[in-house]
């Protein structure tokens, strides 16, 4: 399978080239278009179970797209949000959040991994979707995407809003910024510090706080007519 990321920065487009034979797991709803001789198979990727796990605690959709190449076939994928994409190589285990997730490899097995008593995503629960074995996984960003390569024992602290994913073998720990004061007025919240080694990937805009300042132009009722 080969790929290639076009239009990226804003608005960016993955295309994927399959060859007879080969097949993508595609996040429901991110197909643009599609060429070629290819077969779509929906199917609750993992078994009933896992899949339950991946709707219920991870926000995920239960059924994800198959897309089976018959013949030289090309596909465009593209994220809901604006943002970028990257195709990020899996190293046994690789931690990425619901909203983030695009396409991966069949061989890539997709789970849930409870994220601790603290929500780790800001708006976004305590579970994160979970990737293991080897191949490619796709993931999306709300903004541009960046990947910060940790060194053993190195720090770097996120504000857990702009997180995409990160290696399993990156330590991870979610706080508040600063102090009662600085959590409560400071406009940051939770945070999370990493240690590597690892990968750890961001993106440059905060997908729940941009939410929230929507939320905030909507005019309120005030119950009078």
């Amino acid at each position: 399978m080969k790929y290639e990321i076009v239009l990226k920065g804003s608005y960016a487009l993955l295309k994927v080239f399959l060859s007879t034979g080969e097949s993508v797991v595609v996040e429901p709803g991110a197909m643009v278009y599609m060429k070629g001789p290819i077969e779509v198979k929906t199917s609750a990727t993992g078994g009933v179970w896992k899949a339950l796990k991946r709707a219920i605690l991870g926000g995920e959709n239960f059924f994800m797209n198959t897309y089976i190449s018959r013949g030289e076939s090309e596909i465009g994928l593209a994220p809901q949000l604006p943002g970028d994409i990257d195709v990020i190589p899996l190293k046994d285990i690789l931690y990425v959040q619901s909203t983030s997730f695009l396409a991966c490899d069949p061989s890539v097995e997709m789970d849930v991994s409870f994220g601790g008593l603290k929500s780790f995503f800001s708006g976004e629960g305590i579970f994160l979707l979970k990737f293991i074995g080897h191949g490619d996984v796709a993931v999306s960003s709300f903004g541009g995407i960046k990947s910060v390569e940790l060194q053993p024992g190195e720090e770097f602290t996120v504000d857990t809003g702009h997180v995409v994913a990160f290696d399993g073998t990156v330590k991870w720990n979610v706080r508040t910024f600063g102090g009662l004061k600085s959590t409560l007025f400071g406009g940051e919240g939770l945070v999370c510090t990493f240690t590597g080694p690892g990968r750890v990937y961001i993106q440059t805009r905060n997908y729940p706080a941009f939410v929230e300042w929507i939320k905030s132009l909507v005019p309120r009722q005030t119950g009078s007519r």
